[in-house]
């Protein structure tokens, strides 16, 4: 069986280029190439990911084997995110995975990334032995270009119950911090100024009816309030980023929290689990956890280096589609909008 043996991952959606090589679903070597050359545009510019990629996944690729104690000879399978993300880098880690899968003679599998973010709550090094969800659970994943909230019956068998109608909290959270002159990526930020603010100001949050949400009104609500502050006060911004912050990020919280509390209720569920890259945000984090703890579930939440863009997690979901016998043929393209039911 292909699942059986070494299997190495690839992951390239956006700006980080990461590898990691598996065994029997057991996790060896974890490695990623971030990119700090967007910093000064602002936001991830695409053209220069893919160039980055093309410079980073081979070194990351073999730093992977390296520390996993193989070579490349040794690899049953190869499996990579297929989409959706940025067209230009999925093509690099895409063409990169098969090219190598069909010189070594070995299946390849391309992973949907969303499913990747689903299922990094079951990534697991050798001798990990952390609680993980049992199906049914909901999950909210939370990233720049995602936010949905998705049933989860097995490893194979989700479906998305909400998701955002328009931008994605992460998104939110980062344009917030543009408004307010932050440096990117600005989410890490906002939050380190909201903890040592108060939530004191008031913000429209959009009224979406079941468990789809919005949050492009919510980012035209505070940079009215900004404007209009501003033209009071000059220095308002720099003298009030502590509460201002603190009100943006409990606006969003409550929005993805309360919309959560909707899914658990009419999905019936024992457990909940946080993932994307905006789980690692110490506010949405413990405000899940109490979540958790008010409706009686449980709460899971994966290690920051599996909720942010990793190869683990795609590993990790494309051993449990090769156990059920899924490969991918050499046909397969990377596809920048892939649907999750794909």
């Amino acid at each position: 069986m292909v699942h059986e043996g070494f299997i190495l991952s690839i992951e390239s959606s956006c700006d980080d280029t990461g590898a990691a090589v598996l065994k029997d679903g057991k996790i060896l070597a974890n490695r990623v190439a971030n990119q700090m050359v967007h910093s000064k545009f602002g936001g991830v510019v695409p053209e220069l990911a893919s160039r980055a990629h093309q410079k980073n996944i081979v070194p990351v690729v073999d730093l992977a084997l390296k520390e996993a104690g193989i070579t490349a000879q040794d690899l049953s399978a190869i499996v990579y995110t297929q989409g959706p993300g940025l067209m230009g880098s999925l093509l690099v880690g895409a063409s990169f995975a098969k090219s190598m899968a069909m010189s070594l003679g070995i299946p390849s599998l391309g992973v949907n990334h969303m499913k990747g973010h689903i299922l990094s709550h079951f990534a697991k090094r050798v001798g990990d032995e952390a609680v993980v969800p049992e199906f049914p659970f909901v999950s909210l994943i939370v990233s720049g270009g995602h936010t949905m909230l998705v049933l989860v019956n097995g490893y194979s068998e989700m479906k998305v119950i909400g998701r955002t109608l328009d931008d994605a909290a992460g998104e939110a959270f980062d344009k917030s911090a543009k408004m307010l002159g932050l440096p990117y990526p600005g989410g890490p930020l906002v939050d380190a100024h909201a903890q040592k603010g108060e939530s004191i100001y008031v913000f429209n949050k959009p009224r979406v009816s079941g468990l789809d949400m919005s949050f492009s009104g919510l980012k035209t609500s505070i940079l009215n309030f900004l404007k209009k502050e501003v033209e009071r006060n000059p220095e308002f911004m720099t003298e009030e980023v502590d509460n201002i912050c603190a009100s943006v990020q409990s606006t969003i919280i409550e929005i993805l929290i309360d919309k959560t509390k909707d899914a658990v209720t009419s999905c019936r569920v024992n457990d909940i689990g946080l993932a994307g890259g905006v789980a690692a945000n110490s506010g949405l984090r413990k405000a899940f956890l109490t979540l958790a703890e008010e409706m009686g579930v449980k709460a899971h939440i994966p290690p920051f280096e599996y909720c942010t863009d990793n190869a683990a997690m795609i590993g990790t979901a494309g051993y449990f589609a090769l156990k059920e016998g899924v490969t991918s043929n050499l046909a397969t393209v990377a596809n920048a909008n892939l649907s999750f039911q794909e």
